[in-house]
């Protein structure tokens, strides 16, 4: 095998070695970097992020939740795979447009059986990229009114992860305060994690995080 198709082996088992991260990883804390080019690596990791999603039965998954610091995510509202026309993948997002609002229970990937309300706009209207470097808008309010909200929030959710913004940020003071036991639970698991050398230091995994966004698209880190 020449360097070149060393290089891309490495990468694709790279890709499918990732896994969903949990509280408190340092990379749901990371600034996300808008992807540059949309390559094979880039697709290869978006198909893992969805069987990831899939997997786990969520409706949504960010890079920072597989430590991959770049803005992409992975969504489909009806969580099922067979419902393939629901599917997203969203490059570069932002929200362009938000109208009225709405509290709702809200959960994450990355805070296993973690459930709060969290108030978030009614409607939004998403602009971004596609696989295909195509641009693309999504309207919330075009869809049926029980899916739209669903499926805004969704997009929020997804969004703020990829600027470090959590779903317990939003939590309103009795939210917080009844997730406070939960979330004392998944540090201490956490930080046993990094004493059995299952996880770097957290001043290591942000080190890496750097040196992937310093190279470019990168190669996601085995974490």
């Amino acid at each position: 095998m020449d360097w070149f198709g060393c290089r891309s082996f490495f990468r694709e088992t790279a890709v499918s070695e990732l896994k969903i991260v949990k509280y408190p990883h340092p990379a749901l804390r990371f600034e996300s970097k808008p992807l540059q080019a949309i390559d094979k690596e880039v697709r290869l990791i978006a198909g893992r992020m969805l069987e990831l999603m899939y997997g786990a039965r969520g409706l949504g998954l960010a890079g920072n939740q597989v430590a991959w610091p770049f803005q992409m995510f992975v969504m489909n509202a009806t969580a099922n795979p067979e419902e393939a026309e629901q599917q997203r993948i969203l490059i570069n997002p932002v929200v362009v447009e938000r109208k009225g609002t709405i509290e709702g229970e809200e959960g994450c990937l990355s805070f296993p059986d973690l459930y709060q309300k969290v108030r978030r706009a009614k409607t939004v209207k998403v602009q971004a990229y596609d696989l295909e470097g195509k641009v693309i808008e999504v309207l919330t309010s075009d869809l049926p009114q029980n899916f739209a909200e669903l499926a805004s929030r969704v997009l929020q959710h997804e969004i703020d992860h990829l600027h470090g913004v959590l779903f317990i940020d939003k939590m309103g003071p009795l939210g917080r305060l009844a997730a406070r036991g939960t979330l004392r639970d998944f540090e201490r698991e956490f930080r046993r994690s990094q004493e059995k050398g299952e996880y770097p230091s957290d001043a290591e995994i942000e080190k890496r995080l750097k040196e992937q966004q310093a190279e470019g698209n990168g190669t996601p880190p085995i974490l």
